[in-house]
């Protein structure tokens, strides 16, 4: 069953919240386009690319309602039959002609949704839809706290600065830094903990955080691998968007 978050996201989507939809688009956009790039092999552009993921996410909204948890296929997993699905729409509008000698592009209601115990068929792309959940979370901390609040983080975590030469370029004290690395750390910590659970389909999406090192209840003894771990898969993530920028996806 769907929790709260989750159907309560997928009300506002159907509702043609505006808000929604531009959440949606900015958390699994780059994925959906690095994805329907890999599968097109060059046979689409970056145009058709962004036209494609967009396609991707409207076709989510209309068939959610299909769904079925006791398949335990995860968002991902049904983010990717359905983008699948408008892809193979794509390719076969161009090559009716040669439609005959391949397989047709996957129906929303085969079986594969619900193989491997909810697994998603790639472990790239699986990797990258929780990097997206990851950078969501991190841009929500960063417009909802204090500037400087947040440039502490960043100079302490994503640039790897020591305490004591953060405290010097912000003329403040180690405290003082230590204080408001807390505060964002743990605004971190709820934020993430409320997009995994909006997109999440199944357990297993609820405990990829501390599968990939980001423990959300807050212990300080856990601090500084959830630091580690938020930062590498943040400065990833933002290498992934600047390859696709250069690629012409972004």
């Amino acid at each position: 069953m769907l929790n709260s978050l989750t159907t309560s996201f997928i009300s506002r989507l159907k509702a043609q919240d505006t808000a929604a939809w531009f959440e949606l688009w900015e958390t699994f956009g780059p994925v959906l386009r690095a994805q329907l790039s890999k599968w097109g092999k060059g046979r689409i552009g970056a145009e058709t690319v962004k036209d494609l993921s967009q396609e991707t996410l409207a076709a989510l909204s209309d068939s959610i309602d299909r769904y079925d948890p006791a398949k335990g296929a995860r968002f991902s997993t049904w983010l990717l039959a359905i983008a699948k699905h408008t892809l193979g729409d794509e390719i076969d509008r161009r090559m009716a002609q040669k439609r005959g000698s391949g397989k047709r592009a996957a129906s929303l209601e085969e079986g594969w949704m619900g193989e491997s115990g909810g697994r998603s068929p790639d472990g790239i792309y699986e990797a990258a839809v929780f990097r997206a959940k990851v950078y969501a979370a991190i841009r929500m901390v960063e417009r909802e706290t204090d500037f400087t609040d947040f440039s502490v983080y960043r100079m302490r975590v994503f640039d790897g600065m020591s305490g004591k030469d953060v405290a010097s370029s912000l003329g403040t004290s180690e405290p003082t830094v230590s204080r408001r690395l807390t505060k964002v750390r743990d605004a971190l910590r709820s934020r993430l903990g409320e997009v995994i659970a909006t997109y999440s389909f199944t357990e297993d999406e609820l405990e990829e955080a501390e599968r990939n090192g980001l423990p959300l209840s807050p212990n300080k003894g856990d601090d500084g691998l959830f630091d580690d771990a938020i930062a590498d898969l943040y400065l990833k993530e933002i290498e992934t968007r600047r390859e696709e920028e250069g690629a012409g996806l972004g």
